[in-house]
């Protein structure tokens, strides 16, 4: 018989910039299938470095592996479809505990930005939809919103929320028939989703970022 025992493990994540009363804007970035954290969290270094009013959390998925065998590079993962539930509900408990102690840091009026990357994008929504405060703005980077949300949870998280969809013109894993897809499915659930498309593949695009980190400072 299949049981379950919930236990206390430490989880990692990486910080961008310091945390204060004069902070002003806080970006949570989450890695696609396969990343680290401290690599992912490399692309938005320019972001700290260019505004010490702002700060990038980086949280990195509680399962990690070898990429290729059982040596060499690791890389990390938000879940499975094994136990995934548990799995979801550890990661939601780990993100809403981690933004507690960040945001606890910060004035209330701070903007918060979340952005989920590839396979983090699943993961930022399923975690909004439990989160204990509600972000300025929401990115979704080649990767698609969670189907598995109930239509209520989905259109109470979207309603009002400025989201973005971001995608490289040539994803190899993201077909054109996909974006329109998820832009009508969105659609459907009450967003108005703007799109941004980038001459690129599944990947980040430093002059995307700057332009979502622009319309932070507006």
């Amino acid at each position: 018989m299949e049981r379950h025992l919930a236990v206390t493990r430490s989880a990692r994540y990486y910080q961008l910039g310091e945390l204060s009363a004069a902070t002003k804007r806080v970006w949570f970035v989450c890695h696609g299938y396969g990343q680290l954290a401290a690599y992912f969290s490399r692309h938005f270094a320019f972001l700290a470095e260019a505004d010490p009013a702002t700060v990038v959390i980086a949280p990195e998925g509680l399962s990690r592996f070898y990429l290729s065998g059982n040596s060499g590079r690791v890389g990390a993962s938000w879940m499975t479809r094994d136990d995934r539930l548990h799995e979801i509900a550890d990661h939601v408990g780990f993100l809403n505990q981690l933004a507690d102690q960040v945001l606890d840091e910060c004035l209330a009026d701070v903007r918060i930005t979340v952005l989920g990357f590839s396979q983090g994008t699943a993961t930022v929504g399923r975690w909004l939809a439990q989160a204990h405060f509600r972000p300025a703005h929401l990115i979704l980077w080649a990767g698609g919103f969670p189907e598995d949300l109930t239509p209520t949870q989905a259109s109470n998280l979207l309603h009002g929320l400025p989201l973005t969809i971001v995608v490289g013109t040539n994803d190899e894993f993201i077909p054109a028939a996909q974006v329109t897809e998820q832009q009508q499915r969105l659609q459907a659930l009450g967003s108005s989703p703007q799109l941004i498309r980038f001459e690129g593949k599944h990947e980040l695009n430093r002059a995307v970022l700057e332009e979502l980190a622009a319309q932070g400072h507006i």
